[in-house]
């Protein structure tokens, strides 16, 4: 059978954070209503919310992006004029995640939760979201690992697949700051990608309720990080930081470097490459948080499968001869179907409703070496990887190679 060949939409903004963000709401605006189409008939679904009731709890992340990042609050502002929605609409995109956490949450059931199996459900929900983490499969591999030298990195991040048409490319063009890329949902400001110093940042949700205690929303605490130049300075975004969840952020540079950083509003595991490769899922791999030890389950079993047949695939690595042959190696080894269709590369699963539906949204691959940024727009099993038009170091302020 022949790849599929739908494509992922590309989207450059530069200017100002105002300008910016109407450039990107005009863009996306399209994409944007339909997430939000979405999101108020999930919410609904699980939450017997309505889209009003979802963005008044939003609202309470607004002082907490202000007073850290007041420029995202101009970009989030600028991008719901141009999509022609309220901020709020906008805040509740990025903040989607974290809104579950509201404490009229708490004894919320796990049934539209397509990862959370139902036997899991009793002993985590007292200390867990009612939404299953972003389910993804994170990796590194550089040094010894590669055999040809360049430092790779990527995931494939599953999520729900209602929102596959809302998932666009978005470069960001914002001296003196780092070009970044980003592969986002239509209207957030950050989430997984990589930036012209050379540093890659994938994520992965890990599940877990830690306190009331308002932290702040994931795709501000990852642009954050993309904004830096330095690889120090990115771990310490994510060491000084309180983010509202618990979130794996697996941060790799182009100089053959790669760390591994459990992040929760309650401290901080962390993890090294073990002989050039590190992958990391859905459930805390550096060690069980103390908060969370006492009948602690993964609330994405099929993580524990995932992680060790990518780490199986991905060490044929160390074979490869150059970067063609790399790219081959890596989107065999991400498209791997043990346990489908909760696998590696994930698919539908027909026998849940289709608001519930899970599937790859993105599978990633950033050549640090070399700048080149590949995405599939959906499973990579069926899909050739799509080279963006943007190398990483390319355009102003972009670091020389």
């Amino acid at each position: 059978m022949a790849p599929r060949t739908r494509t992922l939409p590309v989207v450059e903004i530069s200017g100002t954070p105002t300008a910016r963000g109407r450039q990107y709401g005009e863009a996306v605006r399209p994409q944007l209503h339909a997430a939000l189409g979405y999101y108020e008939a999930a919410f609904g679904r699980s939450a017997g919310l309505t889209w009003d009731q979802v963005t008044d709890r939003a609202a309470r992340w607004l002082k907490p992006v202000e007073d850290y990042a007041p420029h995202l609050v101009e970009e989030m502002t600028g991008i719901a004029e141009g999509a022609g929605v309220g901020l709020m609409d906008v805040l509740a995109l990025n903040a989607r995640g974290e809104v579950i956490y509201d404490r009229s949450f708490k004894d919320m059931v796990t049934s539209a939760t397509p990862r959370a199996t139902p036997e899991a459900a009793p002993q985590v929900t007292a200390q867990a979201t009612a939404e299953a983490p972003d389910g993804c499969t994170s990796f590194a591999a550089y040094g010894e690992a590669t055999g040809d030298g360049h430092v790779y990195a990527g995931q494939n991040w599953d999520w729900r697949a209602g929102v596959a048409d809302t998932v666009v490319m978005l470069r960001i063009v914002q001296p003196p700051k780092p070009t970044l890329i980003m592969q986002v949902e239509a209207g957030q400001v950050g989430r997984q990608g990589a930036n012209s110093a050379g540093i890659a940042l994938n994520a992965n949700g890990l599940g877990g309720r830690f306190s009331d205690a308002v932290g702040l929303p994931q795709t501000v605490v990852r642009r954050s990080v993309l904004d830096q130049h330095a690889i120090t300075d990115a771990v310490d975004v994510l060491c000084r930081t309180r983010a509202h969840i618990a979130s794996n952020a697996l941060l790799t540079c182009r100089e053959g470097f790669a760390l591994d950083l459990e992040t929760t509003p309650a401290g901080h595991g962390w993890m090294y490459p073990t002989d050039g490769l590190l992958v990391h899922g859905n459930h805390y791999q550096a060690g069980i948080p103390a908060a969370l030890a006492d009948g602690y389950r993964p609330l994405s079993p099929d993580s524990l499968v995932r992680v060790p047949r990518a780490e199986q695939g991905l060490r044929a690595l160390r074979a490869a001869t150059g970067p063609d042959e790399s790219l081959k190696i890596i989107k065999q080894a991400m498209s791997d179907h043990l346990g489908h269709p909760e696998s590696l590369c994930t698919h539908p699963d027909p026998r849940r409703p289709d608001i519930e539906h899970w599937a790859t949204l993105v599978s990633s691959c950033v050549d640090l070496t070399t700048g080149d940024y590949r995405v599939t727009a959906g499973t990579p099993c069926d899909r050739d990887y799509q080279h963006l038009p943007w190398n990483l170091y390319d355009g102003p302020y972009g670091d020389a190679r």
